[in-house]
């Protein structure tokens, strides 16, 4: 598994390995629904609903949609801790972020 995946807290974690499994938890929670999303374009083209220009284009949408998901999870402790902080106040106040969505803007 990566460094960001789950693993069983310790008794001497400190906050900021615990900030990095929460948002590579979260990260990776995230990825599987825009797979889910890009999966279901396969399925799709499959079925005839689409072709293959829409599916390249749901492709290319699903690269945006991770691109602004990994700036929002970052890639150090300070990165990491500020986007978990900014996700515990969006999810106070029930607001999840939707990456498929800021994909559709980026």
């Amino acid at each position: 598994m990566s460094d960001f995946g789950p693993r069983q807290p310790t008794g001497d974690d400190h906050p900021h390995q615990s900030t990095a499994r929460l948002i590579g938890t979260y990260h990776q929670q995230q990825l599987r629904k825009l797979l889910h999303k890009l999966r279901a374009g396969f399925d799709r083209l499959d079925d005839g609903v689409i072709d293959a220009f829409d599916l390249d284009e749901m492709i290319q949408h699903y690269e945006r949609s991770t691109g602004e998901l990994r700036r929002f999870c970052g890639s150090s402790g300070p990165e990491r801790e500020q986007a978990a902080v900014t996700l515990e106040a969006m999810r106070a106040r029930g607001e999840e972020p939707d990456w498929w969505a800021a994909g559709a803007t980026a």
